[in-house]
């Protein structure tokens, strides 16, 4: 049928995802670096994207598509969960790296490999005239590795978590992450900007619904782009039937949290 629908053009479009919040059917997302219209049929060709891109790289156009399909919409914003993965290999209790990596330690790449990392329970403080570090406070990063993309599905840090999912750039702008966000919690980052929306929304609707999480915190810059990142979260949860208590944390280019 022949009607109205949003197009966007690529060649004025930065990637700064501004117009995917406003999106409620989710028919936008960001595909190497450009914003997108993931299928015909979720778009409603009401523009309500339109005002949302600095760049006037969306309009709406007649043309012959699909028609808007709201069952469609549902099934795309509430996607089943793919089967889970197999269980990775026991993790190992200590970091240690001993020479050259042997092959027939694990297959892959060594820096892949899932491993916890041993940290001072939260709370307890060095007895007295006990050698204390000095210089930054130490790291409170747990586990390994922690790119959403080579997360495995059933790690074994993950069951009863407290998670956090960060925006990339979060660690760097927010001089207390560690601290403040990262402490008692396991991690998973990644950028909405330069990854594929659909691939985190899949890679954690996996994660949630393989383990019983106790809470899901979201970490992003204030930047547009970086809203893509809460709404994978919400989307996983939605798809993997979750109801966890929820945060979303929004930090300036300047360090401070202007929101959650």
């Amino acid at each position: 049928m022949r009607r109205k629908i949003v197009q966007i053009d690529e060649q004025k479009c930065d990637g700064c995802g501004q117009c995917i919040p406003s999106c409620a059917e989710g028919a936008i997302a960001l595909v190497g670096g450009k914003a997108r219209l993931s299928a015909d049929v979720l778009c409603d060709g009401l523009g309500a994207c339109l005002g949302e891109c600095p760049r006037g790289a969306i309009t709406v156009i007649e043309r012959e598509a699909e028609a808007f399909d709201e069952g469609a919409v549902r099934a795309h914003l509430a996607r089943p969960a793919p089967p889970p993965a197999p269980a990775p290999a026991p993790a190992r209790p200590r970091l240690q790296i001993v020479g050259a990596p042997s092959p027939a330690a694990g297959g892959g790449c060594p820096g892949s490999r899932p491993m916890t990392l041993p940290r001072r329970p939260l709370g307890v403080v060095p007895a007295p005239g006990a050698a204390v570090a000095s210089g930054p406070s130490e790291s409170r990063l747990a586990q390994w590795p922690v790119q959403l993309h080579l997360v495995p599905v059933s790690a074994p840090w993950l069951e009863g978590a407290d998670l956090l999912v960060a925006a990339d750039c979060v660690p760097f702008a927010y001089a207390r992450f560690h601290d403040d966000f990262l402490a008692g919690k396991a991690l998973v980052v990644g950028c909405p900007k330069l990854d594929d929306l659909q691939a985190y929304v899949d890679k954690l609707t996996r994660i949630f619904a393989t383990n019983a999480l106790r809470s899901v915190t979201v970490v992003r810059m204030e930047v547009p782009c970086c809203g893509g990142i809460s709404q994978a979260a919400r989307r996983s949860l939605a798809a993997a039937g979750r109801d966890v208590p929820f945060r979303d944390v929004v930090i300036g280019v300047d360090g401070a949290v202007r929101a959650g």
